[in-house]
């Protein structure tokens, strides 16, 4: 059977069954596992080079047993050999890979060393890892010209590069992506659109207990600077999110309907009530929070501003 198939076929056959099941196997996304993982293009490389090998080793066991076989013997396996399958391009292309003499010419590239009945071929080396080591070569002479003489970006710069546009690229998708947001993460939104947005749900759900200018009734008066779970943007948010006191605060708006964006909307909305009279106010609840009327009018021309046109 092997006399049928050539060892360059049995190479490439191998080689890529072994190629499609890293393929099967290994998730690589969109790009192949070995464009992917340099790892497994070198452990391919390293594949094919065992096949050729072993391809090698057993011609190389052909031969020795070609040789000490009679004449009638030799005659039979020529003629065996013949019979193997013909390809005849694909078959020059790779005799001329390998540059190896075959068995029935071997007689011209024999040295005259014998080593107790071995003897010893002149064979060329491979051209495919001649030229490789050739290759290795003008690459090391390149990358020492790039990366010690002009001095060339190194991995490492080019790894604090990739950081600073991997985090300009997060940053940017964040700007469409708001319902990522949490707690710890949201900032106050000033812009009028989403304080509007924010007015609208804090009409449709909370006036009920805050209401509708904030003044309180069932819930706490929301003008004040006294906050019973902390004011701020961070403790707002987490507040509508997960819901007040246990028992008896409000429900967490995060599991009726409300998305992170919506409730970020809210809770900035919610904090222009602070320093504004309300008809009928609330006492006071909870403790003062020092850093409320910091934070909500770090630019009190922006949030003026922008509660006049939620007003009109």
């Amino acid at each position: 059977m092997r006399n049928l198939i050539p060892s360059w076929v049995r190479v490439l056959v191998v080689f890529f069954l072994v190629f499609i099941g890293i393929e099967y196997f290994i998730d690589s996304g969109d790009r192949p596992a070995f464009v992917a993982e340099p790892m497994i293009m070198l452990f391919l490389l390293l594949v094919l080079f065992i096949l050729i090998a072993i391809e090698g080793i057993v011609a190389a066991v052909e031969r020795i047993l070609f040789n000490g076989l009679d004449e009638k013997g030799k005659e039979r396996y020529l003629a065996n050999k013949n019979k193997t399958v013909k390809f005849t391009k694909l078959k020059k292309f790779y005799e001329k890979l390998v540059d190896s003499k075959p068995v029935e010419e071997e007689g011209e590239i024999i040295l005259d060393h014998n080593y107790d009945g071995i003897k010893e071929l002149d064979n060329n080396l491979p051209p495919w890892w001649l030229y490789g080591f050739y290759g290795t070569i003008i690459f090391a002479f390149v990358y020492l010209a790039k990366y010690h003489i002009f001095e060339g970006q190194n991995q490492f710069e080019e790894f604090e590069e990739e950081k600073v546009i991997a985090q300009a690229e997060y940053e940017e998708y964040l700007k469409t992506a708001k319902d990522l947001v949490d707690y710890k993460t949201v900032v106050l939104l000033t812009e009028a659109s989403d304080l509007s947005a924010g007015k609208k749900i804090f009409t449709e759900n909370c006036v009920a207990c805050h209401a509708a200018d904030g003044g309180g009734g069932i819930g706490p008066n929301l003008t004040d600077r006294y906050w019973i779970l902390g004011g701020g943007i961070n403790n707002v948010f987490k507040t509508i999110s997960e819901g007040g006191r246990s028992g008896k605060g409000m429900e967490p708006w995060s599991k009726n309907g409300l998305s992170p964006s919506q409730i970020a909307q809210v809770a900035s909305y919610v904090l222009t009530f602070e320093g504004t009279t309300p008809a009928k106010p609330k006492d006071p609840e909870g403790d003062i929070w020092e850093d409320s009327l910091k934070e909500v009018h770090e630019d009190v021309k922006v949030i003026d501003s922008v509660k006049v046109e939620i007003e009109e």
